[in-house]
């Protein structure tokens, strides 16, 4: 049996061969994007395996946007195949993604539906306090809003409709945010709307006060990552040679880094309020590198080292729900009153080093076991399907 994820939808073959870079960069931004989810300790945290605490950019900054770029690649390949559909089959099919994903989303939010009291007992979660928004949430409204714009303007709107989406939201964060402070953490209207929508308990607590980095509003703009990313996608596909490709992503990759450097001046790069100079810089980065990738596999056929991350490429959105269930579960099993998680750190890395380099080595052990787990599921031709 082989099912694919949907916005993993597998190209032809032809193309699927000639353009491993695509999975080997969808492989190494999930690979990535568990090793800094799921340090030993977040006390102890080498400063690239750090977000920025606010305005600024880290290598993790780029994990996020380069996922939806990745998945805008992917796009490219299985809206080709919607052209033969009827309008309402596509629109359904779109819905019914977004919505499968969405909801996903709010079960990972609030799995292990359990939870330890003060007093070490199991305790069912308080569900009224559920926080609404969330990675996989931003990734279906995404695939949702790209997908319609590119389903009804095609590809040239969807770019124009991109621009004006980045010109837009940056005109609503300075007009409705807090006069003389409007990029700020408490007075930004990203914050504002959020609370306006969902209400304070719902929302993310890891800054200080309730703020969601995958917020409502600041999802209107990441939006435009995954369009640039099926704009990468038409590329590739294209008749052009492969020199002129690679060439053309590096132009394309070097005015947008320029674009969003300069805009950081005046709209700081930001990834939690998904700041229109963050979208452009990311997506600089993620053409960039896309770029590189196909001068080493595709030009100069250096594949040897490759299929590590093709294991992650080819489940990318099981394998990173997976790995956010996992952690939760090992969270709530208990083992000499601390969690299981804990424990694993306790007793095979911080015996033997400490600090950073114990909290790095569990975050790349616990990404190898998922690994395993993918190499598994890669060897027996199966590809979770949504």
């Amino acid at each position: 049996m082989q099912n694919v994820i949907p916005i993993q939808d597998h190209p032809s073959s032809t193309l699927t061969e000639r353009y491993l870079s695509l999975d080997v960069l969808r492989g190494m931004t999930i690979a990535l994007m568990i090793i800094v989810n799921t340090p030993g300790s977040w006390q102890h945290i080498y400063p690239p395996l750090r977000h920025a605490a606010w305005h600024g950019f880290t290598v993790t900054d780029l994990v996020f946007p380069m996922f939806l770029f990745v998945i805008g690649n992917a796009m490219s390949f299985s809206m080709a195949k919607y052209a033969k559909m009827g309008d309402r089959q596509v629109i359904e099919k779109i819905l019914k993604r977004a919505g499968i994903i969405f909801l996903l989303g709010l079960l990972l939010n609030a799995f292990p539906f359990i939870t330890r009291s003060a007093e070490g007992e199991l305790v069912l979660k308080d569900f009224s306090a559920l926080r609404i928004m969330g990675v996989l949430q931003r990734i279906a409204l995404c695939y949702l809003i790209a997908g319609l714009l590119i389903h009804y303007l095609k590809l040239k709107g969807a770019l124009l409709m991109g621009g004006i989406i980045l010109l837009s939201y940056w005109i609503v964060m300075w007009y409705y945010g807090e006069v003389g402070h409007p990029y700020s953490l408490e007075g930004n209207a990203a914050l504002k709307f959020d609370i306006w929508i969902f209400a304070e308990k719902h929302l993310y607590k890891g800054f200080g006060i309730p703020f969601d980095p995958e917020g409502l509003l600041s999802t209107i703009p990441a939006a435009v990552n995954i369009i640039g990313g099926y704009w990468a996608g038409r590329l590739i596909q294209g008749s052009r040679s492969l020199n002129y490709k690679t060439g053309l992503f590096i132009f394309i990759a070097l005015a947008m880094l320029a674009v969003g450097w300069w805009w950081d001046v005046i709209f700081p790069i930001n990834k939690p309020i998904w700041t229109s100079s963050y979208v452009l810089y990311t997506l600089g980065w993620s053409f960039l590198s896309l770029a590189i990738l196909i001068v080493i596999i595709e030009k100069y056929k250096a594949k040897n080292w490759t299929y590590f991350f093709e294991v992650f490429g080819k489940n990318p959105l099981f394998i990173f729900i997976l790995s956010g269930a996992l952690i939760k579960t090992m969270g709530i099993i208990s083992i000499s009153e601390m969690s299981l998680n804990a424990w694993i750190y306790q007793h095979f890395f911080l015996v033997w080093t400490e600090g950073k380099p114990a909290s790095l080595l569990f975050a790349v052990f616990y990404m190898l076991l998922l690994w395993f787990i993918g190499l598994w599921l890669m060897k027996n031709r199966i590809y979770i399907k949504v």
